[in-house]
Formats: C-alpha cells, sequence, structure tokens
C-alpha cells in the first residue's frame, strides 16, 4: 500500500469519525483505533524490508550482530511505544499517552547500555595511556 492509499484510508476514516463523534462518540473511537491498527499493521511489511537491508549492512560491514540487534530493538520500541501513546491520545489519555512514552524512552535507554559500555570501553582502549611515559 502507498502513502496515497494510506492518507485516503485515514482521511476517510476521520471524515467518517466525524460524522460518527456526534450520534455514537463510541463507534468514533473504535473506527479511529481500528482504523489506525490496519495502517500500522500494512506498515510492517516496509519496517521489516527496512530491517532485512539494515541487517545486510551490519554482515557487509562485519559489525557484531549483536549491537545491530539491539539498536533494531530499540527502533521497534520507538515506533511501538509512539503507536500506543498516540493511541492513548486519540482516547483523549494524554497523561497514559505521557506514561506510555515515558515507559519507552526507559526501556530504550536499558538496553542501550550495553552498547554505550562498549562504546566506552572502544575509546578508553584507544586512548593513550596518561601519566607516567
Amino acid at each position: 500500500m502507498d502513502i496515497i492509499q494510506i492518507v485516503g484510508i485515514g482521511l476517510a476514516a476521520t471524515f467518517l469519525a466525524l460524522l460518527l463523534k456526534e450520534k455514537s462518540p463510541v463507534f468514533a473511537s473504535l473506527l479511529t483505533l481500528v482504523v489506525g491498527t490496519l495502517i500500522f499493521i500494512t506498515l510492517v511489511d516496509q519496517i521489516k524490508l527496512v530491517m532485512d537491508m539494515l541487517r545486510q549492512i551490519a554482515v557487509t560491514a562485519h559489525l557484531n550482530t549483536i549491537y545491530v540487534a539491539t539498536v533494531l530493538k530499540i527502533i521497534g520500541i520507538a515506533y511501538i511505544a509512539e503507536f500506543g501513546a498516540q493511541i492513548a491520545k486519540d482516547g483523549g489519555q494524554a497523561n497514559l499517552a505521557g506514561k506510555i512514552e515515558m515507559a519507552g524512552k526507559v526501556i530504550i535507554l536499558v538496553m542501550a547500555i550495553p552498547i554505550l559500555t562498549a562504546i566506552v570501553e572502544t575509546v578508553l582502549q584507544l586512548m593513550p595511556q596518561m601519566g607516567g611515559g
């Protein structure tokens, strides 16, 4: 599905939700949730394609696959947290959306610690020994 179709479906759902909101707010919210989820699902193949390309680049560059896998997981967590937060905002739950975003950030930070540790260790190995000499 290309972007024109996705935008068309999104706009059609938006207009329909606006019409439904007056008579049945629950159905309007449900419509928004279902269409948002369908759009996200249609993008899964595109996301998988990008991840496969990044893995191939990592193999070609002889990068440690553990770090590449971690970065890909971090990207996935960011997208999922954003999607969940947007759904919560659409449901009028801005406070809950903020908590979802915070949880995503904390999980990303925790997952990034091994990568940050490896970077610091590499930099320390490259630096000339200070003092004595």
